[in-house]
Protein backbone atom coordinates (compact mmCIF):
# COMPACT_ATOMS: atom_id res chain seq x y z
CA UNK A 1 0.00 0.00 0.00
CA UNK A 2 0.95 3.44 -0.79
CA UNK A 3 2.67 5.64 1.84
CA UNK A 4 2.93 9.65 1.91
CA UNK A 5 5.01 11.76 3.99
CA UNK A 6 4.06 15.38 4.15
CA UNK A 7 5.28 18.42 5.38
CA UNK A 8 4.82 22.14 5.60
CA UNK A 9 7.99 24.41 5.86
CA UNK A 10 8.42 28.39 6.71
CA UNK A 11 11.00 29.88 3.64
CA UNK A 12 12.39 33.27 3.89
CA UNK A 13 11.20 34.47 0.69
CA UNK A 14 14.46 36.33 -0.37
CA UNK A 15 15.89 31.85 -0.20
CA UNK A 16 13.31 30.66 -3.05
CA UNK A 17 15.99 29.64 -5.03
CA UNK A 18 18.40 28.30 -2.17
CA UNK A 19 15.30 26.20 -0.99
CA UNK A 20 14.34 24.81 -4.55
CA UNK A 21 18.39 23.83 -5.15
CA UNK A 22 18.46 22.13 -2.13
CA UNK A 23 15.12 20.37 -2.14
CA UNK A 24 16.02 19.23 -5.75
CA UNK A 25 19.36 17.16 -4.26
CA UNK A 26 17.59 16.12 -1.13
CA UNK A 27 14.91 15.20 -3.65
CA UNK A 28 16.99 13.27 -5.66
CA UNK A 29 18.65 11.03 -2.88
CA UNK A 30 15.18 10.36 -1.84
CA UNK A 31 13.99 9.24 -5.44
CA UNK A 32 17.10 7.36 -5.81
CA UNK A 33 16.30 5.33 -2.37
CA UNK A 34 13.20 4.47 -4.00
CA UNK A 35 10.72 7.54 -3.44
CA UNK A 36 8.02 7.51 -6.40
CA UNK A 37 7.34 11.51 -6.59
CA UNK A 38 8.70 14.22 -4.53
CA UNK A 39 7.22 17.41 -5.05
CA UNK A 40 7.71 20.96 -2.95
CA UNK A 41 5.11 23.73 -3.73
CA UNK A 42 5.72 27.40 -3.35
CA UNK A 43 3.35 29.35 -1.69
CA UNK A 44 1.45 31.77 -3.97
CA UNK A 45 -2.55 31.85 -2.91
CA UNK A 46 -2.10 31.41 0.81
CA UNK A 47 -4.90 32.63 2.72
CA UNK A 48 -4.64 34.32 6.47
CA UNK A 49 -7.30 32.49 8.82
CA UNK A 50 -9.16 33.86 11.74
CA UNK A 51 -8.56 30.63 13.31
CA UNK A 52 -6.16 28.46 11.61
CA UNK A 53 -4.00 28.46 8.80
CA UNK A 54 -0.74 27.22 7.50
CA UNK A 55 1.17 30.56 8.12
CA UNK A 56 0.04 29.79 12.19
CA UNK A 57 1.03 25.95 12.14
CA UNK A 58 4.70 27.13 11.02
CA UNK A 59 4.88 30.28 13.17
CA UNK A 60 5.58 31.99 9.80
CA UNK A 61 7.59 35.51 10.29
CA UNK A 62 6.94 38.59 8.02
CA UNK A 63 9.44 38.14 4.79
CA UNK A 64 8.62 33.83 5.06
CA UNK A 65 6.53 31.54 2.59
CA UNK A 66 4.92 28.53 3.30
CA UNK A 67 6.25 25.25 1.33
CA UNK A 68 3.77 22.82 1.00
CA UNK A 69 5.36 19.44 -0.01
CA UNK A 70 4.82 15.62 -0.26
CA UNK A 71 7.00 12.41 -1.03
CA UNK A 72 5.34 9.73 -2.50
CA UNK A 73 6.08 6.14 -1.81
CA UNK A 74 5.26 2.48 -2.48
CA UNK A 75 4.69 1.51 1.11
CA UNK A 76 5.63 2.53 4.53
CA UNK A 77 8.14 -0.43 4.68
CA UNK A 78 10.00 1.64 1.26
CA UNK A 79 9.82 4.55 2.92
CA UNK A 80 11.17 3.25 6.62
CA UNK A 81 14.36 1.83 4.87
CA UNK A 82 14.95 4.72 2.88
CA UNK A 83 14.68 7.20 5.37
CA UNK A 84 16.93 4.76 7.40
CA UNK A 85 19.77 4.60 4.69
CA UNK A 86 20.03 8.80 4.13
CA UNK A 87 20.04 9.37 8.08
CA UNK A 88 23.15 7.10 7.90
CA UNK A 89 25.16 8.47 4.62
CA UNK A 90 27.15 11.27 4.08
CA UNK A 91 26.01 14.24 3.10
CA UNK A 92 26.85 14.10 -0.66
CA UNK A 93 26.70 17.40 -1.43
CA UNK A 94 28.89 18.20 1.42
CA UNK A 95 26.68 20.85 3.01
CA UNK A 96 27.17 19.59 6.65
CA UNK A 97 27.32 22.11 8.91
CA UNK A 98 26.09 24.75 6.42
CA UNK A 99 22.88 26.60 7.30
CA UNK A 100 19.41 25.33 5.21
CA UNK A 101 17.74 27.74 3.71
CA UNK A 102 14.91 27.22 6.55
CA UNK A 103 14.07 26.95 9.68
CA UNK A 104 13.64 22.83 10.67
CA UNK A 105 12.33 23.34 14.30
CA UNK A 106 9.52 25.15 12.57
CA UNK A 107 8.65 21.80 10.03
CA UNK A 108 5.03 20.71 10.49
CA UNK A 109 5.51 17.10 9.42
CA UNK A 110 3.59 13.53 9.15
CA UNK A 111 2.95 10.06 7.48
CA UNK A 112 -0.11 9.04 5.56
CA UNK A 113 -1.90 5.81 4.42
CA UNK A 114 -4.19 7.33 1.02
CA UNK A 115 -7.07 7.64 1.74
CA UNK A 116 -8.97 8.81 -1.36
CA UNK A 117 -6.48 8.90 -4.31
CA UNK A 118 -8.93 10.03 -7.74
CA UNK A 119 -6.64 10.39 -10.64
CA UNK A 120 -7.76 12.73 -14.16
CA UNK A 121 -8.42 10.73 -17.11
CA UNK A 122 -5.93 13.61 -18.57
CA UNK A 123 -3.61 12.86 -16.57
Amino acid sequence: MAYVDGYIVPVRTEDREAYRSAEAAFGARLIAAGALRVVECWGDEVAHGKVTDFYRAIAAKDGETAVFSWIEWPSKAVRDAAMARIESEPDPAGEQGHPAPFDGKRIVFGGFVPLVDLLSPQS
